[in-house]
């Protein structure tokens, strides 16, 4: 019987691709249920190179990981886990690569960070402090001026 009615047409072919996903779906389901039932010497025995491959990558992975955070445990580098929002959590993994990388920018930000975190404000002498770090330090620069008294004006 043939019906012209497009609507109907489209819900019988729906129906009967329900019904062969329905079947599908059910030998799948005893076949995934009746691999599992097998022993584990069985599953090697119907797929050995899955279980090789897995077994493989896995301690091949493991040994990577091992070697990669004893290299980092070698620069000093501690890992640790800390609890934080979510919304910060690209600025504290860019924060901790900065104070990882070294050199003066990261003694700056480990300073301005800490006096932050304490509320202290930055000690006085800090002028000082820059002008005995400057390279010229020790470089017996002559800086005397002769003394001039400087012209005659007229009031």
């Amino acid at each position: 019987m043939h019906n012209d009615d497009p609507a109907l047409a489209t819900d019988a072919l729906f129906e009967h691709v329900k019904g062969l996903s329905a079947g599908l779906a059910g030998d799948l389901s005893m076949t995934l249920t009746s691999l599992l039932a097998l022993p584990s010497k069985e599953k090697t025995a119907i797929y050995p190179d899955i279980e090789r491959r897995h077994a493989m990558s896995n301690s091949a992975q493991k040994r990577a990981i091992e070697n990669y955070r004893s290299r980092l445990t070698e620069r000093g580098i501690a890992r640790f886990e800390i609890q934080a929002f979510d919304a910060d959590r690209d600025l504290l993994r860019t924060l901790a690569r900065k104070l990882t990388e070294g050199g003066p920018e990261a003694g700056q930000l480990r300073r301005a960070v800490q006096q932050a975190v304490a509320g202290e404000s930055p000690k006085a002498g800090g002028i000082l402090a820059a002008l005995r770090r400057s390279p010229l330090v020790g470089a017996d620069l002559d800086l005397s001026r002769p003394r001039e008294e400087g012209r005659k004006v007229d009031l």
